[in-house]
């Protein structure tokens, strides 16, 4: 059907063409909303992305800094260990369990 029908009077035809174009543009408008919507939703999302890779990068530059200052602390507590072992072996109080026994009476 071609849409205007030859039966119906000239009234009928304008209400009916009325009621397409009513239809026609706020289906378009409902249409534009939507796309609007959608458009924001899709740059909501995106902003989200975006902060979650920043977080992640931040995260990322954190455990390394960690990693660093773990590896530092571990040869400082190495070296410490080696001074406390020398000063220990060096001290006539920890050269045999006799003097430490004799010692702590």
């Amino acid at each position: 059907s071609s849409g205007i029908n030859a039966e119906y009077g000239a009234d009928r035809v304008v209400v009916e063409w009325t009621y397409f174009v009513t239809v026609f543009f706020c289906s378009s408008e409902m249409d534009k909303d939507a796309l609007q919507s959608e458009e924001d939703h899709k740059k909501e999302l995106i902003q989200q992305v975006l902060e979650l890779q920043n977080t992640l990068d931040d995260l990322a530059q954190r455990v390394d800094s960690v990693k660093e200052q773990n590896s530092k602390l571990k040869s400082e507590n190495q070296v410490l260990t080696q001074y406390i072992e020398n000063l220990m072996s060096s001290s006539t109080i920890f050269q045999n369990n006799s003097n430490l026994t004799n010692f702590t009476k």
